[in-house]
């Protein structure tokens, strides 16, 4: 039987996501009806095109979801329903049960699907933070008993300055998406947040390591082409792209394209990925590891790193950071501030000051659009 694709739009109230969209999760789940959400604004276009929504499904795919492009053009993952309830299920597992999920991301993205489909399979009614609400206004509408959300860095940051008491609402605050400065992580445990780290990819049905341990059932290991991920959370592969598809899963396992080690005891640790790596007077430079100390700094309220072409260095570092309230910070200070902490090729060549970061649909820097629009792309 030919199956067909049905493509929903972006939805723009909390009733569209409980109304629509959360209706057409438990189809999904119950392989009844194959899914995809539509991210807001632009990205919809392209990501219908990857969709191909009148060409006939892949074989198993119960919901695809197009990525962010943020390491090239999009691509729709076929996800089937057994990995969406594998990682559901090992996530419930691992935070203690089940609970009602406050759903503080888009749905167009797998984070923002995965906290419908826990709570589906939770047995529990989730809440969606309508834009412009409170963190605490929409805390006061969830239900008793165990509390849980998952967060982009940038939000944990933003309620952390601003509503840190309803952030302690939450039995656990699942941060992912991108990677979370350690000096963000330390001030939100300091202020008493359950706050659990998540990596994992689209292609993983979304966060399968959590504070750096596999759920159970998934398997990582790490080599000098990135870390690799096996385990019943892995997509079938991309839509109508069997080329990717034979080049990211391979041997049952899915190639990230991420740095990383495991250390003796079985725990991940991710560098950041192989392409944004900068290389600077012969050194790799993490662009992520020097996001975090920028915003460290006093000056600084948001910062993103990327490369571009240096005639003497092969690269430069180049950071362009948001300035905090009254602050004008400048290469004099930044420069030395992050040679400190991460030694001196880290240290940003270039600086500009931006308004504020944009983001991809996933809640992810758009690094390559910061990039583009300071006159020149990244590396």
């Amino acid at each position: 039987m030919i199956r067909q694709l049905t493509v929903l739009p972006a939805p723009d109230s909390p009733d569209a996501v409980l109304g629509t969209v959360l209706p057409a999760v438990r189809a999904c789940l119950e392989g009844a009806a194959p899914l995809a959400v539509l991210p807001a604004g632009p990205p919809a276009a392209a990501a219908r095109e990857v969709l191909a929504p009148d060409e006939p499904l892949e074989d198993g795919a119960d919901l695809v979801v197009v990525t962010s492009g943020s390491t090239g053009g999009p691509r729709g993952v076929l996800l089937p329903a057994a990995a969406l309830r594998a990682s559901a299920t090992a996530t419930l597992d691992r935070l203690g049960g089940p609970g009602a999920w406050l759903l503080a991301l888009p749905v167009s993205a797998i984070a923002g699907l995965q906290v419908l489909v826990r709570s589906v399979l939770g047995g529990t009614a989730p809440t969606v933070l309508a834009p412009g609400e409170d963190l605490a206004a929409a805390v006061a509408r969830m239900s008793a008993g165990r509390r849980y959300t998952a967060l982009v860095p940038t939000q944990l940051r933003r309620y952390l300055e601003r509503e840190p008491a309803a952030l302690r609402a939450f039995d656990a605050v699942l941060v992912g998406g991108a990677a979370t400065d350690p000096g963000l992580l330390a001030r939100a445990r300091e202020a008493g947040v359950a706050v659990v780290t998540t990596y994992g990819t689209t292609e993983t049905a979304g966060g399968c390591v959590y504070d750096g341990v596999p759920l159970d059932g998934v398997r990582v290991r790490a080599d000098d082409e990135g870390i690799a991920i096996a385990g019943p959370v892995l997509a079938l592969g991309y839509r109508r792209d069997p080329e990717s598809t034979a080049a990211a899963f391979a041997g049952g396992e899915f190639r990230t394209r991420d740095a990383g080690s495991v250390g003796p005891d079985g725990r991940l640790t991710v560098a950041g990925r192989l392409d944004d790596v900068v290389v600077t007077g012969g050194v790799n430079v993490a662009p992520q590891a020097v996001e975090g100390a920028l915003r460290e700094h006093p000056a600084v309220a948001d910062a993103v790193v990327f490369g571009r072409p240096d005639d003497e260095w092969g690269q430069r570092v180049v950071a362009a950071v948001v300035p905090a309230p009254g602050a004008a910070p400048d290469l004099a200070a930044l420069r030395p501030w992050v040679a400190e902490r991460l030694g001196g090729p880290s240290a940003p060549r270039e600086l500009h000051l931006i308004g504020s970061v944009p983001t991809l649909h996933t809640g992810k820097p758009d690094r390559r659009g910061v990039a583009a629009a300071l006159g020149g792309g990244v590396r």
